[in-house]
């Protein structure tokens, strides 16, 4: 099955590549030579205006002592902009890089960005449509439905340092679990159940991060989970590992929001006092909150993977599971897989990778400093 034009359009994540790739479109064209990109530069203006923290968290600055100039750019404008801007053709390269710019500004602990803001009004929402039929279109983008390659997944880590084997996977679902409910039953006690109340909690909705997942390899790219992280460290050093997966390995697919929901409802976990807050600010509903039960899930299956379509049209979004319930898709990376069993662990063999400018590339090493941490001193 491939991706539709309407799934490209439906969620905040699947619409800001749309924008991020017609931005790179812009690029491609201009070159080196051009450095005028007007349908960029009023993109970033427009986005600036919407943005719920405009002149407080994000700022304009202009070069040297010049004040930033007044500006014309509206939602109308970046519309008409759009609609004139040839579209690149969408190679491999092009669509990861794309992917990767979309992944890394997902922010589900607050407000969605101005742009995000931008390309879901309706003017250019429309003029989006273009855009995603030229995409869905390209076969650059067929592993996106795709279920897990079982025979090609490997394992990221950011740090070369050993660590202490982690507890089995049913005993640390286990602990999540429990953990989950106590921190629900705290809130209920000790948190406001006003959702627009200035708190922050947990906010993502994925399994434990220290059980093993993995994520397909783009050839010469490396594994998607080099390049395809929310919330990301700023690491510029990574080691990566071949992960054999069992064939009779039983793998739930979260294909879209409707497989996600099913989890949901199959598998309840309540969590409305410790996410009401955060998951108000990033979907703007007000109501009951749930998500997937893990160490329950675990039961059913051995492994849960979110595809690249899936996380698009869904992820950040509030997704209907009852008449008066709802989840969010919250910290998981597009094609990722969380494993559920022991038998699934990285082999011995790594590959060392370092980040190029804005490419993974194979490398002599990998010490886990990351660009943070060396601006940091």
């Amino acid at each position: 099955m491939k991706i539709t034009p309407e799934t490209l359009l439906r969620g905040s994540r699947g619409r800001r590549f749309l924008l991020e790739y017609a931005r790179r479109s812009e690029a491609l064209a201009a070159g080196t030579d051009r450095p005028e990109r007007p349908f960029s530069v009023a993109a970033m203006l427009a986005g600036y205006d919407l943005d719920p923290g405009r002149g407080r968290s994000v700022v304009l600055v202009s070069t040297g002592d010049r004040d930033v100039e007044p500006h014309d750019a509206t939602p109308g404008s970046v519309a008409a902009l759009l609609g004139e801007l040839p579209l690149a053709e969408l190679d491999p390269e092009t669509s990861l890089r794309t992917l990767a710019d979309t992944v890394t500004v997902a922010r589900y602990w607050q407000e969605p960005d101005g742009e995000d803001v931008l390309a879901a009004l309706p003017v250019v929402r429309a003029a989006l449509e273009r855009v995603a039929v030229h995409v869905a279109g390209s076969a650059a983008v067929g592993w996106w439905t795709e279920p897990l390659a079982a025979g090609d997944q490997h394992a990221v880590t950011w740090n070369t340092d050993q660590e202490p084997a982690p507890m089995g996977a049913a005993d640390r679902l286990a602990l999540w679990s429990a953990e989950v409910r106590a921190e629900e039953r705290s809130a209920l006690k000790d948190r406001p159940d006003d959702p627009t109340a200035s708190w922050s909690g947990t906010w993502w909705s994925a399994p434990p991060s220290d059980l093993t997942h993995t994520a397909r390899s783009l050839g010469p790219h490396g594994p998607t989970g080099l390049w395809l992280v929310e919330d990301d460290m700023g690491w510029e050093r990574a080691m990566t590992r071949r992960v054999g997966v069992p064939a009779d390995a039983r793998v739930y697919e979260v294909d879209g929001p409707e497989a996600w929901a099913a989890l949901c409802r199959e598998f309840p976990l309540e969590v409305t006092a410790q996410k009401r807050h955060d998951w108000y600010r990033t979907t703007s509903r007000v109501g009951r909150w749930v998500l997937p039960d893990w160490a329950a899930v675990a039961t059913r299956y051995d492994a849960v993977h979110l595809t690249v379509g899936a996380y698009l049209a869904a992820a950040g979004t509030a997704i209907p599971v009852g008449d008066d319930t709802a989840s969010v898709i919250a910290g998981w990376n597009p094609d990722q897989t969380f494993w559920f069993v022991d038998t699934v662990r990285p082999g011995p063999d790594a590959t060392a990778w370092v980040l190029d400018d804005e490419d993974w590339v194979p490398g002599p090493g990998a010490s886990g400093a990351s660009r943070r941490d060396s601006v940091n001193g």
